[in-house]
């Protein structure tokens, strides 16, 4: 089990900014403590003010005053990590508008479910740099649609460690793999892991006090990272849906991405435990052999009932977070939108209160600037 070490955000900034021109130390702790304040995950970047997953948008979260930007990774053609939410492009670019790539539109499996689309596993990062990205979230603006480029994963680093400089304080990153064992399919086992490590390497981001958590829905990309570095790692875990009553349901209809149930690399092997597995003592213990943090949807934490008239009512925390830290595991659930209401009865502020009671220890957003207002308004 991995060796968590508490240190403060005042001796970080001291030691990383000013001994260092390279980011190398983390805000807020690398492990529970009551003493720090949750950690603001700007997810995707400022989503819901820009295009996900671009530099102007992670550059707007550094100055809503993020902690962290999530770049999520996926692999091109000729092997580079960029940074898209899913393989598939057409819902975040506008690759469908473009004549030239209309003959790279496809079929694949992915986690179980057949899905047709442009899957940046197709292009090279040269034709990745020819798309631009567009708003993905409906309901939100689409005024900067077409305007800012698909970013790699080594152009998202940079710009986190020259807001650092720029702003005098630590942004960290916080990626995500996403579908390696699809990925590595393509290229070779651990293709994607390695890519992802010699990047942290090359930017000395490649170690545990470094301001980087790497997340994934699988288990054994986690396991082979942890086996070759000590960066820190989170365990993602999800759930098919909420039943009427608050229970979670991890039974996936057939013919849909079986990683909403129970993580890929799983199934792929035969094991038939699904995300509730990590909810025990023992998946507890299990996950605390590699990671340094568990990240949950938010229903893992505090569920609600649903009755026939679609009335909302929340219920008692779980012990998912005394489960956690009892075995030395961060917190970190997603995803916070005022969007979704489930949680905040329409006050977004009450909503990140009820959390931050609950005792997480950080979270992800599309709202960061409600979110920092919502952590400088909380009585811990």
């Amino acid at each position: 089990m991995k060796i968590l070490k508490l240190i403060t955000l005042a001796t970080i900034v001291v030691t990383s900014i000013i001994s260092c021109e390279f980011i190398d130390d983390i805000p807020g702790g690398s492990g529970p403590n009551e003493e720090t304040k949750p950690l603001i995950i700007a997810h995707r970047g400022a989503q819901s003010l820009l295009p996900e997953h671009t530099l102007e948008g992670y550059a707007k979260a550094a100055a809503l005053n993020a902690d962290f930007i999530e770049p999520d990774l996926v692999l091109t053609k000729d092997g580079h990590l960029v940074v898209r939410h899913e393989p598939m492009l057409s819902g975040t670019t506008n690759v469908a508008d473009l004549p030239e790539f209309a003959h790279l539109k496809t079929t694949k499996e992915l986690d179980g479910k057949m899905v047709t689309d442009w899957f940046a596993i197709d292009f090279t990062l040269a034709q990745i740099k020819k798309l631009k990205a567009k708003q993905a979230y409906k309901g939100r603006s689409t005024e900067f649609d077409g305007q800012f480029d698909i970013p790699t994963f080594e152009e998202v680093i940079r710009l986190a460690k020259e807001e650092t400089k720029k702003r005098g304080r630590i942004i960290g990153i916080y990626p995500e793999i996403k579908h390696p064992l699809f990925h590595n399919q393509v290229f070779e086992t651990h293709f994607m892991e390695d890519k992802l490590l010699a990047a942290l390497k090359k930017a000395r981001l490649n170690h545990k006090n470094a301001p980087v958590f790497v997340q994934c829905f699988e288990v054994a990309p986690l396991q082979y990272i942890n086996s070759k570095s000590s960066v820190k790692l989170v365990q993602l875990i999800s759930t098919y849906d909420i039943n009427k009553d608050g229970s979670l349901n991890y039974n996936v209809p057939s013919g849909d991405f079986i990683s909403y149930g129970a993580p890929f690399d799983f199934f792929a092997n035969g094991d038939n435990r699904t995300y509730e597995f990590f909810t025990t003592e023992e998946g507890m213990q299990f996950t605390a052999l590699y990671a340094d943090g568990i990240g949950p949807w938010k229903p893992f934490i505090i569920s609600y009932q649903t009755d026939d008239a679609g009335k909302i009512t929340l219920l008692p925390a779980t012990n998912f977070i005394d489960l956690a830290h009892k075995n030395k595991l961060l917190v970190h659930p997603y995803t916070f939108r005022n969007e979704n209401m489930q949680w905040s009865g329409g006050n977004p502020e009450q909503e990140y209160h009820l959390f931050f009671d609950a005792g997480v220890d950080g979270l992800f957003t599309d709202y960061t600037n409600e979110a920092v207002q919502a952590l400088a308004t909380w009585k811990n």
